[in-house]
């Protein structure tokens, strides 16, 4: 027997019992997501579960995982109870209009830290990111006074007008993508002519679209979940957010309609699903390339 074969001989089981080591670790990953997931997607179906009982049926105990008969006519009803329409409206502009001015500010901002180079710069920039370490109730008072002052109380001026100063946290997404953009394509946009505007608007935007998609759905996700903000600001009823109309279903009745509050919210959290869905793609790569030098 040659040398080779008998090699091979001795290495066989061992690579057949690596293959089985290899295979147990992804079985018993994939089961470990498997179950996250599905301790996450539970409450969801909850949600959709209650949203199709009747009154009565949502305190059966034990409950019915699995409505029986399944009132479509829930969503319906939880849509006219309120002007849900007006108030998707309100969410939408706010979330959009706060969304593309906390983008585009902050990308301005993050090609200025990353493209430049000055005393103080690193300062600066820690500077920068110390403000995410300040709570929010620590400035939400001098804030309401402030915009109290200046006349802006019952409207969205508090809400969208301090969007379009940035966002330190999508400052430092978007800062660490230009760094990792060849100095070499902005020398030779130079070199033909562009000013540091055209270069900022024809070269640095499309390169860093993932990472603007990504900060552009973290803006809207928040901005459309977003509660305490308008409940602070927003006096009347027409310019409610959607998140104010859900908490206004305990007030209405006297016994809260559980089944009514889940369809709407239920109606209210689809919007981000689907926007997150579409832009999955552009979600994950800007998240990873982001962090990449």
């Amino acid at each position: 027997m040659s040398l080779s074969t008998q090699l091979k001989q001795q290495t066989a089981p061992r690579s057949s019992s690596i293959s089985s080591g290899e295979l147990a670790v992804k079985i018993f990953a994939f089961s470990i997501l498997i179950i996250l997931s599905a301790l996450m997607i539970i409450p969801l179906y909850i949600m959709l579960s209650t949203a199709l009982k009747t009154q009565q049926d949502v305190f059966l105990f034990p409950p019915k995982w699995i409505p029986s008969p399944m009132v479509w006519h829930n969503f319906i009803e939880a849509f006219n109870a309120r002007p849900f329409g007006q108030y998707f409206y309100n969410t939408g502009m706010y979330a959009i209009v706060g969304t593309f001015g906390e983008v585009f500010s902050s990308a301005i901002v993050a090609y200025g830290f990353s493209r430049y180079r000055g005393h103080g710069r690193n300062v600066m920039f820690l500077i920068l990111l110390a403000t995410m370490m300040i709570p929010y109730p620590v400035t939400m008072i001098p804030q309401f006074v402030l915009f109290k002052n200046l006349g802006w109380i019952d409207s969205y001026l508090p809400l969208n007008v301090p969007s379009f100063l940035g966002s330190a946290y999508i400052i430092f997404l978007l800062r660490q993508f230009f760094n990792s953009v060849p100095v070499d394509l902005f020398e030779a946009a130079r070199l033909d002519g562009c000013s540091e505007l055209r270069t900022f608007w024809n070269i640095a935007l499309p390169l860093c679209s993932p990472a603007l998609a990504s900060a552009a759905i973290f803006g809207f996700m928040w901005r459309w979940n977003d509660y305490l903000g308008p409940l602070i600001y927003l006096n009347t009823d027409s310019k409610y957010t959607v998140s104010i109309a859900l908490s206004s279903f305990t007030s209405m009745y006297n016994i809260v309609p559980w089944h009514l509050l889940m369809a709407a919210a239920l109606m209210a959290v689809l919007p981000p699903i689907i926007i997150f869905f579409l832009a999955q793609k552009y979600f994950v790569k800007g998240i990873v390339v982001s962090g990449l030098k």
